[in-house]
């Protein structure tokens, strides 16, 4: 599969231009302010832009956001505080769709009748990453997704974050603005600034030869 977008609107004030390509894990950086969540949303459809997007092959644009299939996690994970752990991945399935498989797959069956107060950071962002492929998505995008985590709870969970988004095999955004993460997770990085792409290459490509003082500095 893949996500092919070239997109441009305006948001308030700000000018949006977004370009870019993947088949795998793409990850979206850039200085705070740089356009990048607006970028999820722009690609999720709940900002109006124009240009192209389409996703293996079908023309996403002016489809709503309920019909791209498209599953997204934002920054805190969304999920909602008086549901508990099965009923939050539920959320939006069918009735009576039963999720327990999904729950075993992400490890969480001993947590389905917790409620999100109960859990760890890292549990929160399971029940919202198991949440978001629940209807099966044709793409992902995620939003700082171990951000609200602790460093050592962070270095702990990329690997089984890597590992579970290499197994669904779908194209995937995730905006990070921590380097190691980017490296640990993407196969591929866009970089973002005054919101447009300016940059994009492999981690390695990037560093070796930073097209701007972000680059040079986020690669090390």
């Amino acid at each position: 599969m893949s996500l092919v977008a070239d997109l441009r609107g305006r948001v308030a004030d700000f000018a949006l231009t977004v370009r870019l390509e993947t088949h795998g894990t793409l990850a979206l950086v850039g200085p705070n302010g740089a356009g990048k969540s607006t970028a999820l949303r722009a690609l999720l459809g709940v900002i109006p832009v124009e240009g192209t997007l389409s996703l293996d092959g079908r023309d996403l644009v002016g489809v709503p956001t309920e019909d791209r299939q498209i599953g997204y996690v934002p920054q805190d994970g969304g999920l909602f505080p008086h549901l508990d752990v099965a009923r939050n991945v539920a959320f939006g399935l069918p009735r009576g769709q039963a999720v327990d498989a999904l729950l075993a797959d992400f490890g969480l069956e001993a947590l389905a009748g917790r409620r999100p107060k109960g859990l760890s950071g890292g549990e929160r962002q399971r029940v919202a990453l198991a949440r978001a492929v629940a209807p099966h998505p044709r793409a992902l995008l995620l939003d700082e997704p171990l951000a609200a985590l602790d460093v050592d709870a962070r270095t702990a969970l990329r690997a089984g974050l890597r590992a579970r988004l290499g197994r669904l095999a779908i194209p995937c955004v995730v905006v990070s603005h921590d380097p190691a993460e980017v490296r640990a997770l993407a196969d591929e990085v866009a970089v973002m600034e005054a919101g447009e792409v300016v940059q994009c290459g492999t981690p390695d490509e990037l560093a070796a030869d930073p097209a701007s003082a972000f680059v040079r500095a986020f690669f090390g």
